[in-house]
């Protein structure tokens, strides 16, 4: 294998340089972990049942790379062994498991203020790396960065530090010392988290290696030659809002269902279609292939656009790219075409991808000598894993390619009639995901490329010890401990494992199933979320007014509604059992105004300022009102302000109660919003997807509790990924029809079924009509 650029690590005790290659080996044939233990296994997310007063400890390790820059301001990237120990991190030059006795170079602890972002894809050197931010959502300037060198692995990774910032969760609910409650946040109330964070972290004994040591790792970090990672949702009966789209298998080709929109036949524009595949790979492998821009791997399976150059990237989740074709194997025309297209991608927090393919120009690649400028079609590209069957090891997942055709030729192909469609780009795109299923197929190492090892091990088998933390202190956390040695001195919490036997549950439940429960509505119990002892006031929407103006009907532009719950799917009474969902019903809270704010900058605390309707009298009067404040990034940056009401006072009891007046923790881990495109561009759905997300977890929302209100502060902007995908939407709002729901997600029984607190419909909002806030 070609030798590429070597990135530098840091070895030996005397800090002396050493070369490490891209091509896997290492300038002093130095220590690593190559394959262990053979063939790797898939991981699935850790579950397990407890029982007895027995502690364990989760514990991950592998390699990645340590990125940065130093105090005289060059990048660095270092190889580096990782290794999560419960809510402890340490970080090795070697793997302890290999050289004993070895000390960590830096270590730290994971604590509840922590938040992890994907950055997306990043060249280092002549590689391309996933990278994952780590910052204090308290202070955001503390900051450290990891890398790794496919998508699949910096997803473990990510879930690796959900899991420890789980138990640092548990046993902050379960108390510790004085000292180190008062390094966290106040009056921590947990009750409903600990079942999950007992499921998911508390008591496992499992040793889990990401990745499969230093030489795969830079070997697979040559094999990338293209961009970033991916994300989202795609059909209906994937998401959790209800689409219009109805779909119809006109044709099946080389095992591809080829399917048609049906939904609006006569709109007259073309048809949406789509090939859908199901691939024996994981959805991690599909998606590294499918970016990868590798000549000599794109020759395999792409008919079209194999001969792919990178252009330029930008934010980790966006590329431009230019590409050339012989159109001798898709017309009798023999003259040479070339194209530019932007691709636009990332992943939801269910681990789907979303790739968006759009024409562009690009003043590097003006039009060619000799070629003729040609346009690809706009089409997004899906992947989701699926689950496997029980005891299975197989990995499946279902690919989707999207577009809208305009030719003619599609209506007789379909009908058998014609075979020209055949020799049209359209169909070349198409065709993609049965080449791609093709080669996968073909290949079966690529199921195995990005999946991790999971080995059983006694606590005593591991190389570092409980001593190894007694001297962290909590406040010195990974983003910290990322940047430098930390070596001061506290306590080590202790705390004991009491939890009851629980039985795995069982995520393999699809929409099908919930599809029973559609008949079924989810409608709020008022005297539980609500003082049921306090005598309920009107709340009259007329008496208050935003910026924002509410819709007459759904005709009217740049306005807002209020539909009901039940255009949105959300968990039933059962959903722990057996994961049915069932139809929303009317909102707890009444949408009583929206205001839609001009700002030069994000601005938190709405509730406070003058034009605010909280600051009213009439808004006085309210028992309760919750205040979302959407931080839109643009130029200018808007603020979408939303104001519910409530008749009553929260019932402090509720799981309202809870949200309410609880920590900033419990918050994250709970608010939840459902988005869904009623109206507008067929990609801009598919961008946004339909698809429950916790805001709290993909971006950093700050919370504001004061007399009658809570004010919630969505910084969008946080998050790259949540910054592209508004910014596409912005280039189409002035004719979206948007439906948001918003929710408490339900992690226990008791608080099951869920219900839904609030929504609106934006409709056709004009950016140009927002109102200065300070004017």
């Amino acid at each position: 294998m070609e030798t590429t650029k070597a990135l530098k690590e840091e070895g030996g005790e005397g800090g002396q340089e050493k070369e490490v290659l891209l091509d896997g080996s290492n300038g002093s044939g130095s220590s690593g972990d190559a394959n262990t233990n053979g063939a790797p296994k898939h991981r699935h997310t850790p579950t397990a049942s407890y029982g007895g007063d027995e502690k364990g400890i989760y514990e991950i390790f592998g390699w990645v790379y340590h990125i940065g820059v130093n105090s005289i301001g060059h990048e660095y990237c270092h190889l580096r062994f990782l290794f999560i120990k419960g809510k402890y991190v340490m970080m090795y030059k070697r793997d302890p498991h290999e050289n004993p006795g070895i000390k960590p170079i830096r270590k730290g602890v994971i604590g509840p203020t922590l938040m992890v972002e994907e950055l997306g894809r990043r060249k280092v050197n002549d590689g391309d790396l996933y990278v994952i931010q780590f910052y204090n959502r308290l202070d955001e300037s503390k900051k450290g960065e990891i890398a790794c060198p496919t998508a699949g692995e910096a997803r473990k990774w990510m879930e690796a530090f959900d899991h420890a910032k789980q138990q640092a969760e548990y046993e902050l609910s379960r108390g510790g010392s004085t000292r180190n409650k008062l390094n966290m946040e106040a009056d921590i109330d947990l009750d409903g988290h600990r079942p999950r964070v007992r499921r998911y972290a508390h008591g496992l004994k499992n040793l889990i290696r990401i990745g499969k040591g230093p030489e795969m790792l830079l070997r697979q970090t040559s094999n990338l030659g293209g961009s970033g990672t991916s994300n989202r949702y795609f059909e209906g009966e994937f998401g959790d809002a209800i689409e219009a789209h109805e779909w119809k298998c006109v044709r099946t080709v080389n095992g591809i269902r080829i399917f048609e929109d049906v939904a609006d036949s006569k709109r007259g524009k073309g048809a949406l279609v789509k090939a859908v595949g199901l691939v024996d790979a994981s959805a991690d492998t599909a998606f590294d292939v499918i970016l990868n821009l590798e000549r000599r791997k794109r020759y395999e399976w792409d008919m079209l656009t194999a001969d792919l150059d990178l252009i330029d990237s930008y934010d980790g989740h966006y590329d431009v790219v230019y590409g050339t074709y012989d159109p001798k194997y898709l017309t009798r025309w023999q003259s040479k075409r070339d194209f530019v297209f932007t691709r636009q991608w990332f992943r939801g927090q269910d681990g789907a991808y979303t790739i968006l393919q759009l024409p562009a120009a690009h003043k590097k690649r003006p039009s060619r000598s000799g070629y003729r400028r040609t346009s690809i079609s706009p089409s997004t590209w899906e992947v989701r894993r699926l689950n496997s069957p029980m005891g299975s090891n197989t990995t499946k997942c279902l690919v989707t390619h999207m577009l809208e055709i305009r030719s003619s030729g599609w209506l007789r192909w379909k009908k058998n009639s014609s075979s020209k469609f055949e020799q049209t780009i359209p169909y070349a795109l198409l065709s993609q995901v049965a080449g791609l299923k093709e080669y996968i197929g073909a290949n079966p190492s690529l199921s195995f490329e990005s999946s991790a090892t999971v080995v059983q091990s006694k606590l005593s088998d591991v190389s570092t010890s409980s001593s190894e933390f007694e001297d962290l202190e909590v406040q010195d956390e990974f983003y910290d401990a990322i940047a430098g040695d930390s070596t001061s001195s506290s306590e080590d919490e202790e705390s004991e494992d009491d939890t009851e036997n629980k039985k795995i549950k069982l995520k393999n439940v699809s929409w099908a199933i919930s599809s029973l429960a559609l008949k079924r509505a989810s409608a709020p119990d008022v005297n539980k979320e609500l003082d049921p002892t306090v005598p309920p006031v009107h709340v009259d929407a007329s008496q208050f007014s935003g910026s924002l103006h509410k819709g007459r009907d759904e005709t009217d532009s740049n306005c807002w509604t209020c539909p009901s719950g039940t255009g949105f799917m959300i968990r039933g009474k059962t959903y722990l059992k057996d994961n049915a969902k069932i139809m929303g019903s009317d909102p707890l809270l009444k949408l009583i105004a929206v205001d839609w704010f001009k700002v030069d900058t994000a601005t938190d605390k709405i509730a406070l300022h003058p034009r605010s309707l909280v600051q009213s009298d009439a808004g006085k009067k309210l028992p309760f009102i919750l205040v979302i404040n959407l931080e839109v990034p643009a130029k200018p940056n808007y603020s979408l302000v939303l104001y519910y009401a409530a008749e009553r006072p929260v019932n402090k009891n509720s799981l309202l109660g809870r949200f309410v007046d609880g920590t900033d923790m419990f918050r994250d881990a709970r608010f939840k919003l459902i988005p869904s495109i009623v109206e507008g561009y067929w990609m801009v759905k598919r961008a946004v997807g339909t698809k429950a997300c916790l805001l709290g977890k993909a971006v950093t929302c700050k919370y504001f509790r004061q007399d009658n209100f809570l004010e919630i502060d969505v910084d969008i902007g946080s998050s790259s990924v949540a910054r592209s995908v508004i910014g596409l939407v912005l280039g189409y709002v002035t004719s979206l029809v948007v439906d948001l729901a918003i929710l408490i997600e339900a992690k226990e029984e008791a608080e099951l079924p869920e219900y839904i607190l609030g929504t609106v419909r934006l409709n056709r909002v004009k950016p140009e009509s927002a109102v200065p806030l300070n004017a």
